[in-house]
Parts: C-alpha cells; structure tokens; sequence
C-alpha cells in the first residue's frame, strides 16, 4: 500500500459489479441482499400472522360458539339421564355429534326458561343439528320415545318376579334364571349373599329394545339401592342393632303384614317380638308370621295355609322358630323398606286385621286382649266371603 492509498481505496474485485459500458460500481454483495430480503420476508410474515390471528379473535367475539346450520340429518337415539344438568345434556350432545358444540346448547338453554325442566328419558334427534332445533326437541315431553312396560307389584316372590318378566318380554323365563346366577353383575349387596329375593324392586320398568336379563336386573336392583339409602337402610340398621340384611327381611315381613300406616306399626311388634323383655310378651322371640311358613313350603304369601300346612317345619317356619327366616321372603316396596328403618313406638306384642276389606287391624300388648280382637275377625268372616 502506497503512502497515498486509504484502505478504503483498496477494494477487491468483489466489491465491484459491473455495469453496461464496462465501467464498475461498487455494491454490497449477494450476502447482504440475501439478508436483507430474508428480513423483509420475516417481517411481512409476521403482519401477517398477526393480522389473521387478530381477525379470528375477533370473528369469535363476535360470531359466537361453533353451531352446526341444520337442520341435521340421519337419525339418533339420544338420553337424558336421572340428574343432567343442561351442561352434561350439551356434552352428551356433542359427544354424540348432535351439536357442533357444548357451549352453543348452553347459550340456547339460557334464553328457554323451560330447559330447566327437561325431563329423564330418550328422545329421537339427528346428527349436526343446531342447538337451538336440538332444544326444542327436548324440552317437550311428548317427543320423548316410549317403550314397552313391565310393571312388577310389592310382595311379589322372586319366581313370581321371574314370571311376570318372562310373561311381558320375548326373553324366556330359562334366560332371566341364568341372569341371577350371576350376582356380581347384578349390584346386589354382599349382605343378600348372592340371593336377588327381595332386592328386585317393584316398580315399573321400561323394556329396550335389545336390553339382556343381567341389564334390566341390575336396573331393579339400581332402583332398590334408592329406596335402601332414602330410608337409611345401613345407617338405621345399626342404630337398630341389625345387619342390613336383617332389616331388608323385615321389611319383606312387614310389606306380606300390613299396608301404609299400619306399616311402621307391625314392625315395631317385629322388633319387640325379637328383642322385647322378659318373655317377649309370651311369644318367646317367635314372629308367628303365616306368610313366611307358605314361603318355605313355595306358596305364595297369600295363601291360606291348612292346620297340615302349618305342621310342616321349613327354615321359614316362624310358629316353631325364634327370630328371623334366613331370606327375605318377597318384594318389598319404599312404604315397606322405610317401616323396617323407622318402627313406629309402641309396647305391641300383637295385631290382627279384623276387617279385610277396609284393611282396619288393631294392636294389642296383651295376649288376652288379641284373643277379643281374633274373636272380632272370626265374627267378621261369618258375614264376609273375603275370608
């Protein structure tokens, strides 16, 4: 480098390009037009990005939840189960791809005052509805879909149960008996020791189409632990110092007994005859409870049993043996199962039904004074043929 060259007078040939007319002027070089264009892209795609990110924020502020346009298509069974609140309806709609979205159902049902009352049961919808058309479905009870009923009455024994089933169904009575061979699947609790008697409970049931034995069962079963923990049943079991099972063979015993207010009554007698004092008022823990001896000779509760019937000695025979039968003995119904967990208070030892058809039975403490009222039902069958 000469003492009159600059380093900026000394440049390579790359720092020149060359132009028409053969002269060179100097440039930056591909490296820097490189980068340059590399920025300009990154900040385009940037705006970009923000631009479309900003204009769906805003198109959801304003546009609302996804809402399919309708009106749907296909056909769907859709239920609405014991306890949904409107928010599980919109989930279970979605998930059923009913609706787009569970928050568009909610937005609908919060303008319909009557979504408050949909009601249990299952209704005929279609795919991709919107959710305003899915609601007004639902919320009219007349659109809900019946099926066939069995109606299963109280104080029925579990083979009349069995019956009954077999008789309003397509499914044979060989079918229902398999299902209760298999307890675990039925929810039964571990105090019926695997036997359905008494855990069926009557009530009216809905028949599916498709529905197998071990489900509707367990569906019984479902509707007796209702009843069982509305009552108390555990809870008063031990208060009452008795096992659970104990109180539902009470229970059975009172539901063959008694009806409504007499109900709370014969289960106190019950529970002085097992552990009153003394003598138990002379029936020495016996319950001399008739219904029970026909069980065990497979008769039904109902049944009028013979001075030969009554001989016959069976587990269940309650004349000749002190406390319990070892099973419930049939069905027994809410009034039944509430009697067993709440008996009334009373010093009865004794009650006997002295008009059958007006039901009036009369209770006593004193076994002299059960004999006026026996003598009472005596006279009263001379003029009545429903003895």
């Amino acid at each position: 480098m000469s003492e009159h060259e600059s380093e900026q007078d000394v440049l390579s040939d790359d720092d020149y390009e060359y132009v028409p007319g053969g002269r060179r002027r100097k440039g930056r070089g591909a490296k820097g037009c490189i980068a340059v264009l590399v920025a300009l892209a990154v900040l385009v795609g940037g705006f970009y990005f923000g631009l479309t990110k900003g204009v769906s924020w805003v198109a959801d502020q304003f546009q609302g939840p996804e809402d399919y346009p309708g009106p749907g298509t296909g056909s769907i069974e859709f239920t609405v189960n014991e306890g949904d609140v409107v928010a599980e309806i919109g989930r279970n709609l979605k998930e059923e791809g009913v609706t787009a979205s569970v928050q568009a159902f909610i937005d609908a049902a919060a303008g319909e005052p009557a979504s408050s009352g949909i009601q249990v049961g299952d209704y005929e919808l279609q795919k991709e509805m919107k959710a305003a058309d899915a609601l007004e479905v639902l919320i009219d009870p007349d659109n809900m879909i019946s099926f066939p009923t069995v109606t299963i009455p109280e104080g029925l024994r579990l083979v009349d149960i069995v019956s009954t089933l077999a008789e309003n169904t397509d499914i044979p009575e060989a079918a229902w008996n398999r299902a209760l061979q298999q307890p675990d699947k039925l929810g039964l609790p571990d105090y019926a020791e695997g036997n359905a008697e008494g855990y069926l409970f009557p009530a009216t049931y809905e028949i599916k189409p498709g529905q197998r034995p071990v489900r509707i069962l367990k569906m019984m079963v479902d509707r007796w632990r209702e009843a069982a923990d509305q009552a108390g049943l555990e809870e008063k079991a031990a208060e009452l110092g008795k096992t659970p099972g104990e109180l539902m063979i009470i229970a059975s015993l009172i539901e063959a007994e008694g009806r409504g207010d007499d109900m709370p009554k014969i289960a106190r007698v019950i529970y002085n005859r097992l552990d009153g004092p003394g003598d138990k008022g002379g029936t020495n823990g016996t319950l001399g409870i008739d219904a029970s001896n026909a069980y065990g000779l497979g008769l039904s509760g109902t049944t009028a049993l013979t001075t030969e019937q009554l001989a016959v000695d069976t587990p269940y025979d309650t004349r000749r043996r002190a406390g319990l039968p070892p099973t419930p003995i049939e069905a027994p119904g809410d009034d039944a199962i509430e009697a067993a967990a709440n008996p009334a208070d009373g010093p009865w030892y004794y009650y006997v039904t002295v008009n059958l058809e007006t039901g009036e039975t009369k209770f006593y403490e004193d076994y002299d004074d059960f004999l006026v009222g026996r003598d009472e039902y005596r006279a009263y069958c001379e003029t009545s043929d429903r003895c």
